[in-house]
C-alpha cells in the first residue's frame, strides 16, 4: 500500500451497550429479549451499535491510506506502548478521551465525536470524515493543539496515578471513608464519601454535579467574586479544585475543611484510616485503581504531565 507517510496512528474504540451485553448474555437476540422483556427498546441499541461502527469504519478507511494504522481498544490502553511521535485518535464518548490521555505524554490526541446526535462531544470537536483535514494538518505542526493540566495522586511508596478529569479518593463501596485531611497548615480528621479533585478539563463532569448538588458550596459561590473562578477554570489552568462529599461531622470527626483550591505549591495531603477497602482511582475506573489503606499518605497536586488536544 502507497501510504503517504511513515508516522504511526493509533485509533482507539470503545464497546458499545450492545456489545457489552453480548459478552453478558452471549448472542443478540437473547439481548433483544433481555431489553425488551424489561420494557426497553432495543432498537435504540442496534441503533446506537450501528452508528458508532459506521464511524469508526469510515475513519479507518482513510487512515489506512494515510498512514501505518493500528486500532486499539481502550481496555488494552493501560498496557500499550505508544511511540513518541504516534497520533492518536479516539473515537467514542467524552470519557474516552480522558482514559487515553492520562497514558500519552508528548502524542497528539484527536477527539472523534461518533454520534453527534447521542454524545455533548465536549472534548470531540471532530467527526470521522474531518480527519483528512486535521490528520495532515496535526502531522505537519500546523494544527493547534490545547495544553491541558493533569492531576496526580502520589503514594508516600512511590506509586503515582495520574487523572485527566478528576481523581476520587475514598472506599470502593459504599460506607464512609476515614481519613486525616490536611492542606495549607490546616489539618483535619474527617468521615465523608470520599474526596474529589477535579481538573479544569473535567469542570463539565463530575465537578459540575458537585456545584449543582452540593448546598455546602452555595456560601462560597455567593462571595462576591467567587463565582467568577469557576467561568475561568480553564483546560490549561494551573490550580485543582477539592470537594468532600457530605462529610459527616462528630465528636471525632469535622467538616471545615470541605472545598477549595489546590496549587502547585498548595497540594492536598490525606492521610488514610481505613484498614481495608481504601482506593484512589481517575477518570471513573475503578479497575485502575491505588490502595489506599492505614498507613497510606496520599499528596495530590498537579502533575509536571500535561496533555495534548488537538482543537
Amino acid at each position: 500500500m502507497n501510504r503517504l507517510t511513515d508516522n504511526k496512528i493509533i485509533l482507539v474504540t470503545q464497546k458499545t451497550r450492545l456489545e457489552n451485553l453480548i459478552y453478558r448474555y452471549n448472542t443478540e437476540s437473547q439481548v433483544k429479549f433481555y431489553i425488551e422483556h424489561h420494557g426497553g427498546c432495543f432498537d435504540d441499541y442496534k441503533l446506537e451499535h450501528e452508528t458508532y461502527y459506521a464511524a469508526v469504519h469510515s475513519a479507518a478507511e482513510y487512515l489506512e491510506t494515510y498512514g501505518r494504522l493500528q486500532l486499539v481498544d481502550r481496555e488494552f490502553i493501560p498496557n500499550f506502548m505508544f511511540g513518541e511521535n504516534d497520533i492518536v485518535i479516539a473515537v467514542g464518548r467524552d470519557g474516552l478521551v480522558a482514559n487515553v490521555m492520562k497514558y500519552l505524554t508528548t502524542q497528539s490526541l484527536i477527539g472523534v465525536n461518533p454520534d453527534p446526535a447521542r454524545w455533548d462531544g465536549v472534548l470531540l470537536p471532530f467527526s470521522a470524515g474531518d480527519l483528512c483535514r486535521i490528520v495532515p494538518e496535526t502531522a505537519d505542526g500546523r494544527r493547534k493543539r490545547e495544553s491541558v493540566t493533569l492531576a496526580e495522586a502520589r503514594l508516600n511508596d512511590g506509586q503515582l496515578l495520574c487523572g485527566v478529569n478528576d481523581i476520587f479518593i475514598g472506599q470502593k463501596s459504599h460506607v464512609s471513608a476515614r481519613y486525616e485531611i490536611e492542606i495549607a497548615g490546616k489539618r483535619e480528621v474527617q468521615s465523608s464519601s470520599g474526596i474529589i479533585v477535579s481538573t479544569g478539563l473535567g469542570k463539565t463532569g463530575w465537578f459540575k454535579s458537585i456545584l449543582a448538588g452540593a448546598a455546602g458550596i452555595n456560601g462560597y459561590l455567593g462571595n462576591a467574586g467567587k463565582a467568577g473562578e469557576f467561568k475561568d477554570f480553564r483546560r490549561d489552568s494551573d490550580y485543582l479544585y477539592y470537594t468532600v462529599r457530605e462529610p459527616y461531622p462528630s465528636t471525632s470527626t469535622g467538616a471545615e475543611i470541605v472545598f477549595g483550591k489546590i496549587e502547585r505549591n498548595k497540594p492536598l495531603k490525606i492521610a488514610s484510616y481505613m484498614p481495608e477497602n481504601g482506593v484512589i482511582f481517575s477518570d471513573g475506573i475503578e479497575q485502575d485503581y491505588l490502595e489506599f489503606n492505614s498507613g497510606a499518605v496520599a499528596e495530590i497536586g498537579i502533575s509536571e504531565k500535561t496533555g495534548n488536544l488537538v482543537v
